[in-house]
């Protein structure tokens, strides 16, 4: 959420900055509104106080035994009032915060205007035979299952078998043991249901369209663990000499990707359900530039220690999440797609989030402010399993197994032998 403070102070500021993400919200309607609930709150605070001054003007009265009649009348007409004008108000306050959730958040000046690749990593690998893809190697090797979770769950979704399966949680050992013992996360290990409110502090109810909801009950299957690691505080107050915070998690994700159709969605593409680990840090504001580039180290070690070659982007605001105000891709190469194909996004969402769920932050000094939450994939699976399998498969069907893994995988050399 932004501080209604600044779109107050600086009107014309923030909508230069909400243009560059084509936000369809009027910045004119937002002050319009916080001018009206601002008039009303004022009103009725002036109510409150006449009738403050009344009550004691009677008290006063009867006191000296006088006649109070007047004053009895004038304290009814003004509670009368005073209700009117806190559900007046109530209604006013409603529509301005309904309105300040649907603002993005504004975007950092040094995002840039399109997306810009940064630096690239690595080597991509060379064969001198044909490329296959990952979808031919799954089947070749039994890795995967696209039929039976075709038939069990529909379009779109993946059963890992056999080594396919073992690779998983590989992965997701790997991952969690790089970040946890080397990097200084804590594990969560969170429900993959969540309430619509924590989903809404996220800011990801913006794209409600692509979020699988239960029919009988008031929760939705999470799109990341990030909608989990960014409200463990929510509502409380941290200690600056707590920070810097850091959470990782493993999760299942669930994302319906509408409006993907007719994008290339084989195989492991763009599945409806997925393996993530999730990376988040609460930072002092003055330090989650710091932090951020340490999110983005961390995503980058996973790559390299998998000797996958990758290039790190910048994203412009248009294709910047709804809650972040500056973000990095990462895309993994992959022979077989012979593309670049993203496995982390991370982002500095500053205190948007936390003002959406009330997460505060007690400085050293005594004042209270909101501390900067930021996010980033460690990565996720689906890609980073076409980019292994892709990159170190053999010309005789094999796959090479990256050296990182092999402990996690009783250290065998090859997938398929």
């Amino acid at each position: 959420m932004i501080d209604p403070k600044k779109i107050r102070e600086n009107p014309d500021e923030i909508r230069k900055l909400l243009a560059r993400r084509k936000c369809p919200v009027s910045v004119d309607e937002v002050l319009t509104l916080d001018k009206g609930r601002r008039n009303l709150q004022s009103e009725r605070d002036e109510a409150r106080h006449e009738l403050n001054e009344a009550s004691e003007s009677i008290a006063r009265l009867k006191r000296e035994g006088k006649d109070a009649s007047s004053a009895i009348s004038k304290t009814s007409e003004l509670k009368k009032r005073i209700k009117e004008l806190d559900e007046k108000l109530s209604t006013a306050e409603k529509g301005f915060e309904d309105l300040l959730w649907k603002l993005p958040n504004l975007p950092d000046p040094e995002s840039p205007e399109e997306d810009t690749v940064l630096r690239t990593w690595g080597k991509k690998p060379e064969f001198d035979f044909e490329a296959r893809d990952h979808v031919e190697i799954c089947e070749r090797l039994g890795l995967v299952d696209f039929e039976f979770a075709s038939e069990y769950s529909g379009a779109r979704f993946a059963a890992y078998v056999g080594e396919g399966a073992r690779l998983v949680r590989a992965l997701t050992q790997f991952c969690l043991d790089l970040h946890t013992k080397e990097h200084g996360y804590k594990e969560v290990y969170p429900p993959v249901l969540a309430r619509e409110e924590v989903v809404r502090a996220a800011g990801q109810l913006t794209k409600l369209e692509d979020m699988y909801a239960l029919k009988d009950d008031p929760l939705y299957l999470i799109p990341t663990a990030e909608t989990a690691l960014i409200n463990l505080h929510m509502g409380k107050e941290l200690k600056e000499t707590e920070l810097p915070i850091r959470y990782a998690a493993y999760t299942m994700c669930f994302r319906r990707e509408a409006g993907t159709y007719g994008k290339d969605t084989k195989g492991l593409f763009r599945i409806h359900q997925f393996d993530k680990v999730e990376l988040v840090q609460y930072a002092h504001p003055d330090k989650s530039r710091q932090a951020f580039d340490e999110i983005v180290s961390h995503a980058e070690k996973v790559l390299q220690l998998l000797g996958l070659s990758y290039q790190i982007k910048a994203l412009s605001p248009i294709e910047a999440a709804f809650q972040s105000s500056f973000t990095y891709d990462i895309d993994v190469w992959a022979a077989g797609a012979d593309d670049w194909l993203e496995v982390s996004s991370i982002s500095n969402c500053k205190d948007f989030q936390a003002r959406r769920n009330k997460t505060r932050l007690r400085l050293n000094d005594g004042s209270l402010v909101y501390p900067h939450v930021l996010n980033g994939s460690g990565t996720a699976f689906p890609r980073l399993i076409i980019a292994i399998l892709e990159n170190y498969q053999q010309q005789d069907g094999k796959v090479k197994i990256p050296e990182a893994l092999k402990p996690y995988m009783d250290s065998k050399e090859y997938l398929g032998k």
